[in-house]
């Protein structure tokens, strides 16, 4: 089959092809789930916890509680939890400006993830850069660019020093809609196809970047089709279905681990907010934006698990009253830390300490 028919037939048939593999492996085992009942309530109760740091991250901008500016990726959940809640900690993570909850769900801890909003000397950039330009080395997270579709020339990087070092770890790249509009992009995807490389693309298909629609971007109506020129397979997936997204991440990146090479998944989904906190998001019709908020992925896997008797208001609640606890203690510790010192700008940058520089000028006589 060629390349453009299979990704047709993954954009049309996801469900279907992926249970109909998982059902082949579990042949022996008939009464075992294709996802386990603890994985699912797991897919749920990430989400709750991303839904919950992305409010009060906002609610804190909003006080200016902390400068800069703040991408939320409320509505979008399902798409970064089902790609990156089983990567282990030696796989790379190549996020967006948008996606500050790619830490929590990779295990970052909410005192460095706060302590990074509020740009002090105990995150792990040590209050060097924008609050949502957030990486985290020791879990192999890239802090994000603002220039768009970066991360993925990085990621593909990476990928290949995976390559060659022999090992199998994967790297996951997330993007917007609007980077499959820039050369960045076409140059990663055409290097990761050439040289099979283990990474999985990741598009969060939100239909706006910043305030330009999709419809004065391409022509296309699933981006997933963009594959095919660079010779692997794209697939297109319901990105507020945290069920469907799992599967088809999952097999990317099993794919992507044992030499199988790169793959396109495009997530369709939607950010409830603006473009950041400052964005009244007025270019949007409101029908638009109450029609995709009825598909919320968080009470649609409620419904799920409602229906699989996996799920109890007071369960939610439990997980909310002690996730907003941790949430409470990781603030303060943030806002009691240190802001860096304007000394402390050069540091990391030259291989001498900016200190002794500056204490210890020396004058310099050239000669001519």
């Amino acid at each position: 089959m060629t390349y453009e028919g299979r990704s047709k037939k993954m954009a049309t048939k996801v469900n279907e092809r992926v249970a109909d593999a998982a059902s082949r492996k579990n042949q022996d085992n008939p009464d075992n789930p294709l996802i386990s009942s603890d994985k699912l309530k797991q897919l749920y109760s990430t989400m709750l916890r991303c839904r919950l740091l992305e409010e009060r991250a906002l609610n804190l901008k909003k006080q200016a509680r902390f400068k800069g500016h703040y991408y939320s990726a409320v509505g979008q959940e399902a798409v970064a939890v089902g790609a990156g809640i089983d990567l282990r900690p030696e796989d790379t993570v190549a996020p967006s400006h948008r996606d500050f909850i790619l830490n929590l769900i990779k295990g970052v801890p909410l005192t460095a993830m706060f302590s990074q909003l509020y740009g002090r000397s105990t995150s792990p950039d040590k209050g060097r850069s924008a609050p949502t330009h957030s990486g985290y080395a020791s879990l192999n997270i890239i802090t994000p660019a603002s220039t768009i579709a970066a991360q993925a020339c990085i990621g593909t990087g990476i990928a290949m020093v995976n390559q060659m070092k022999g090992n199998d770890n994967v790297v996951v790249a997330f993007h917007g809609e609007g980077a499959t509009s820039l050369g960045f992009w076409h140059e990663a995807m055409n290097f990761a196809g050439v040289r099979n490389l283990p990474m999985v693309f990741v598009c969060q298909n939100n239909l706006w970047a910043e305030s330009v629609s999709v419809k004065l971007q391409t022509k296309v109506e699933d981006m997933s089709i963009k594959a095919v020129a660079y010779g692997f397979p794209g697939i297109t997936v319901d990105g507020n279905d945290v069920i469907a997204v799992y599967r088809v991440a999952q097999e990317a990146i099993v794919r992507a681990r044992s030499g199988g090479g790169p793959t396109l998944i495009e997530a369709k989904t939607y950010r409830w907010y603006g473009h950041s906190e400052i964005d009244p998001a007025k270019y949007r019709a409101t029908e638009e934006l109450e029609d995709w908020k009825a598909k919320d992925p968080i009470a649609a896997m409620e419904r799920y698990l409602t229906g699989k008797k996996l799920f109890s208001a007071d369960w939610k609640q439990k997980i909310t009253s002690e996730f907003q606890k941790e949430l409470d203690a990781a603030i303060e510790i943030a806002e009691k830390a240190p802001p860096p010192e304007p000394i402390e700008a050069l540091d990391y940058v030259y291989s001498f300490d900016v200190r002794d520089r500056e204490l210890n000028r020396k004058t310099y006589s050239p000669q001519f």
